[in-house]
């Protein structure tokens, strides 16, 4: 077997599942998993080692979800149909929440940040993540557990600002 094969076998459910929380639909995650595996031979040498391999397997998988849903945005047609205003009001207000979400996930140092995401996103269990870092599992649970309450007091600030 390959390193390439080993990784695959070894990340590819991950990437899927990662996938499958992002976008819903197994087609689509299926297919995205596989072009994130193409695309991770074809950039294996800038590779640089200061993520592990399944945060960095994500992080190509997310920009390629959020590439197709650039590319689809783009090539759908205007819809007739319009939302109420509750309903378009509470749709900002979740796309708000989740950008400050994410900015605020991405502000997290290492190994906070892939800590949890592996365990949010790509539904890793704590012994896992402990291996990919080598660590102890106590290490994962607590490391996943400030990485929480600091996101969680990052977002609790940002709504603080806005009152």
């Amino acid at each position: 077997m390959t390193g390439m094969d080993e990784i695959y076998s070894r990340f590819s459910g991950m990437v899927y599942t990662y996938l499958m929380r992002l976008c819903g639909n197994d087609e689509l995650a299926q297919e995205l998993t596989q072009e994130t595996f193409c695309q991770a031979i074809q950039s294996i040498r800038h590779f640089d080692g200061k993520s592990n391999v399944g945060t960095w397997l994500c992080s190509i998988a997310r920009h390629l979800f959020y590439d197709f849903l650039r590319r689809r945005k783009t090539s759908e047609p205007l819809r007739d149909e319009h939302p109420s205003e509750e309903d378009f009001t509470d749709q900002l207000v979740r796309r708000d929440q989740a950008m400050i979400a994410y900015r605020k996930l991405q502000a997290l140092e290492d190994p906070y940040r892939e800590v949890f995401m592996l365990r949010t996103f790509c539904d890793q269990s704590h012994t896992q993540i402990a291996e990919l870092f080598r660590k102890s599992e106590s290490w994962s649970r607590v490391t996943y557990y400030r990485a929480r309450r600091m996101l969680l007091e990052a977002m609790k600030e940002e709504d603080d600002d806005k009152e």
